[in-house]
């Protein structure tokens, strides 16, 4: 039957007895049609919420794959067990998973994906021996093994250092809300009155999450009724993990980075009990099924195409036992050692951040631009590489491409030209959706004194790196900010911003006011979940020198300026591949102002300790004497 107050469209309803009879509230959308062997996705919901709890992205998926949804027992529209007390073990739980992968996919594996306790769920489900071959593959988000969590604090207790003792001490304080659920009665009583009440409102304020089904109206008997998930589970697998709670599918961890209740740090021993591991990092807090629906949507479906893919070319992921970097294998990221692994590392943290994300970057023909796309690319984003030189830029996305990236786009564009770029923001979320990362890079310069500079120079120099980064962040920061789920935003300034010299006035006027807008924005878009970042190189060994208007002198000391300034990029030899990569790490962090390179850095000193000392240096007469 139809499903109209589960906030559900279209879903159709079935009750399925799970274990010890208890009746179970089934949803599916997207059903197989008769000849059509679409892979089956298992949603499993949290702890207070309701299967209506992944609408957004049931929606998603529905029109690649057999989606279900159930309501947990208890839960919803599910029955709840009589007496509660010893009716929510895992065990039990996993009777209720294999009767519904029975009764929705009783011929092939399903893929499972879980948030928060569906998520310590589809561990169990993952590691339990009764399970195998009923799995193909496990997302998990938000929700840590009951097994490997007692085994990561008896690892910190039994074997501490500081660093550990610090993360066991830290994660205890974020489950504080774990030991209220152990208390009698008042737990229930808060649930069936003031803080059923309050909580939507409170979801509505921390997450900005309203509407759409959630929280379901049957919030404070699910949530007086999840208690017992608690209460059955948490203490006695704390004290008592299992000894070798191993995974027996490929698994994707999803990591929230804004979550208040677990700390990163969880996923540090993951790899030890996940032979097949792929990590991410999402910008995101913990309702993430909510928030970020469309990223967590293009993940959970390409790890489910991947492992499809894996199985149908192998053995499947449900009974193998490889590990991940085989042909055909889902691709698997982990987390990097010591010892001459700091490059791995990164490049294992940049695939968790960017994977999948689609990042715009201008200027992407030569120089920064040009790195920074490559850099992305071999995280795996996909990359619309934007500049006005069309066959230098066409070479960028296809050296993408071939660097990594899912996907990759080249688009000639004048980035001073306000209509071709509302067309190009208009044509890019048709045609590949929502930036996720804009990189406003493209730039050029004049040199020469003020009043040797023409109208015309200030006219290019200020429409390129002024209003090229004005229009990139008001049409595509618009975009992000109606999709309302975030994003970020890397100007690439320069340490001219706030280092002044007679020698660039129009570039420093052009470079400085990108630089308060970039903090203006930033203070604009925080309410959004949009991050900017400043990006100030110093002296960068691109083709900006080239390309560079000379004004006040003649061709021959035009010349020879030009080869002076080169001669010092030459010897400075610091590589834009290093500028890309802090552009990357600027946006994981979220970083306002990233200074690059020693002068940069030392210009960011002078500015603020000895500002007279910068003055004193912008009045050097820089022109090369013939």
């Amino acid at each position: 039957m139809e499903a109209e107050a589960s906030g559900l469209g279209g879903a159709r309803e079935r009750r399925v007895p799970g274990a010890d009879g208890v009746e179970l509230c089934v949803a599916e959308l997207g059903e197989a049609a008769d000849g059509d062997r679409r892979p089956t996705v298992v949603l499993l919901h949290g702890y207070p919420d309701s299967k209506e709890v992944w609408a957004p992205v049931a929606e998603r998926l529905a029109d690649r794959f057999h989606v279900v949804l159930y309501d947990v027992r208890g839960c919803g529209r599910s029955a709840a067990p009589r007496p509660l007390r010893g009716g929510f073990t895992l065990e039990r739980l996993t009777g209720d998973f294999l009767a519904v992968a029975d009764a929705v996919s009783p011929q092939a594996p399903v893929h499972l994906v879980g948030h928060d306790w569906g998520s310590v769920q589809g561990w169990e489900f993952a590691t339990a021996e009764r399970t195998r071959g009923r799995i193909a593959s496990f997302t998990s988000m938000s929700g840590p093994s009951l097994d490997h969590f007692g085994h990561w604090f008896r690892r910190r207790l039994t074997r501490p250092t500081p660093r550990r003792l610090a993360q066991a001490l830290g994660q205890g304080a974020r489950s504080w809300y774990v030991y209220a659920m152990h208390v009698p009665v008042l737990p229930e009583l808060a649930w069936r009155g003031p803080l059923g009440r309050a909580w939507p409102g409170m979801l509505r304020r921390s997450e900005g999450i309203s509407g759409g089904g959630h929280p379901a109206p049957s919030l404070p008997r699910d949530a007086a009724h999840g208690l017992w998930l608690y209460r059955d589970n948490v203490r006695a697998r704390m004290l008592r993990p299992r000894e070798a709670p191993y995974a027996h599918v490929p698994v994707q961890l999803v990591t929230p980075t804004g979550d208040p209740f677990l700390s990163p740090a969880l996923r540090d021993e993951a790899e030890r009990w996940t032979p097949r591991l792929t990590c991410r990092s999402l910008h995101a807090g913990h309702w993430a099924p909510r928030t970020r629906p469309d990223r967590l949507a293009d993940w959970i479906g390409s790890f489910v195409e991947e492992c499809e893919a894996y199985g149908a070319h192998g053995e499947h992921g449900a009974h193998g036992a490889r590990g991940g970097g085989e042909v055909g294998a889902p691709a698997t990221v982990r987390r990097g050692g010591r010892r001459g692994r700091r490059g791995r590392a990164r490049q294992e943290e940049y695939a968790e951040h960017f994977g999948g994300l689609l990042v715009l970057v201008t200027g992407a023909a030569r120089g920064i631009g040009h790195e920074t796309a490559l850099a992305f690319a071999r995280a795996g984003a996909r990359v619309v590489a934007v500049d006005v030189r069309g066959e230098e830029v066409a070479r960028t996305a296809e050296l993408a491409r071939l660097a990594g990236a899912q996907e990759a786009w080249a688009e000639t564009v004048d980035v001073s030209d306000g209509a071709a770029m509302e067309e190009l923001a208009r044509r890019t979320a048709a045609e590949h959706g929502v930036v996720d990362v804009l990189v406003n890079n493209a730039g050029i310069a004049a040199a020469g004194p003020f009043l040797e500079h023409t109208a015309d120079d200030w006219e290019a120099v200020l429409g390129s790196n002024l209003w090229g980064t004005v229009h990139g962040c008001r049409l595509f920061g618009r975009q992000m900010s109606e999709r309302g789920q975030g994003g970020h935003i890397v100007n690439v300034v320069s340490c001219a911003a706030y280092e002044p010299t007679r020698a660039l006035p129009a570039y420093c006027t052009s470079k400085a006011a990108a630089l308060m807008l970039s903090q203006v924005l930033r203070a604009d878009l925080a309410g959004e979940g949009i991050g900017v970042s400043a990006v100030c190189p110093g002296i960068i060994s691109t083709s900006i020198i080239e390309d560079t208007r000379f004004r006040g002198t003649d061709e021959r000391d035009a010349g020879l300026r030009r080869k002076r300034a080169l001669q010092v990029y030459r010897i400075r030899r610091f590589a834009p591949e290093r500028a890309a990569d802090t552009v990357l790490r600027s946006v994981i962090r979220n970083k306002a102002v990233v200074p690059v390179g020693l002068e940069a850095w030392g210009g960011v000193v002078l500015a603020r300790l000895a500002p007279s000392a910068l003055r004193a240096f912008a009045r050097i007469n820089v022109r090369a004497r013939a």
